[in-house]
């Protein structure tokens, strides 16, 4: 995967200039990722930043086509359905921590607070992300999955979780067989704020200039051109994919996460 060159940044290095390259992949081609790769992700993603040194999640490597295929068809991507690239599952994982406090004769209720679940939320999704940015910094390409959880129930009972799991996210780490351009973000002025949340006075005015990008994006990028703009989707589209609409909630209590 190419990287764009130039710093739009005031301070750059290889890392910052790799993250600001960014962009999601839909196609892989057919190499594999090396052992060694795999195995170094896996670290960096372990070696993640935990709240309070619990260290609630769990990563499931795919590596079974039958599994794969399963996944597949719950997510309904074609990129999943496909063998290439490597599909990582990143699981909320309060379990072993139970099964500690079990052993200990601890009681068990903290693990079903809204807490606890919002941190091993955190932990999971910290170790997502810094596999991404070094998988990215070795030049593989890759995409996230928010897609398995269009049925989380039968997420669960392929990948066989526990009580106090979660799968939150998929991950394909791969060699890219296609360079899209980057997706415009939202301005600074937008999602930063000094000392106070930056509240929009006038949505449709102050983010004019960002739709216009945004329609030019749609409109020249190389594959799937359209007319749309970034209001126009949160206004028409947000909350309509299925996994936007699954009842993850319910699940999660039945998991025994975030009773109370």
């Amino acid at each position: 995967m190419t990287t764009d060159t130039s710093d739009p940044t005031p301070v750059s290095n290889e890392t910052i200039r790799t993250q600001l390259a960014h962009r999601t992949i839909r196609a892989f081609t057919d190499e594999p990722v090396s052992e060694d790769i795999i195995t170094t992700l896996l670290e960096v993603a372990r070696h993640s930043a935990t709240t309070a040194f619990q260290q609630q999640f769990t990563i499931i490597r795919i590596t079974d086509p039958d599994l794969r295929a399963e996944i597949g068809a719950v997510s309904t991507q074609p990129h999943v359905k496909s063998t290439a690239g490597e599909l990582f599952i990143f699981v909320l994982d309060l379990h072993r921590n139970a099964q500690i406090r079990e052993q200990a004769g601890a009681d068990l209720a903290p693990l079903s607070r809204m807490n606890a679940y919002v941190h091993a939320h955190d932990d999971t999704l910290i170790a997502a992300q810094n596999m991404v940015v070094a998988a990215e910094s070795l030049g593989l390409g890759t995409v996230y999955l928010g897609s398995i959880n269009a049925d989380p129930r039968r997420m669960i009972r392929a990948l066989g979780l526990p009580k106090y799991t979660y799968p939150i996210v998929g991950l394909i780490v791969g060699h890219a067989a296609q360079t899209p351009q980057c997706k415009p973000r939202l301005p600074l002025s937008v999602t930063t704020g000094v000392n106070a949340y930056p509240e929009l006075v006038d949505p449709a005015a102050q983010l004019e200039d960002y739709d216009r990008e945004v329609q030019e994006y749609y409109g020249t990028r190389d594959t799937n051109t359209r007319v749309d703009s970034f209001t126009h989707i949160i206004a028409n589209n947000l909350g309509k994919g299925v996994a936007e609409q699954s009842p993850m909630l319910e699940v999660m209590h039945e998991q025994g996460l975030a009773l109370q």
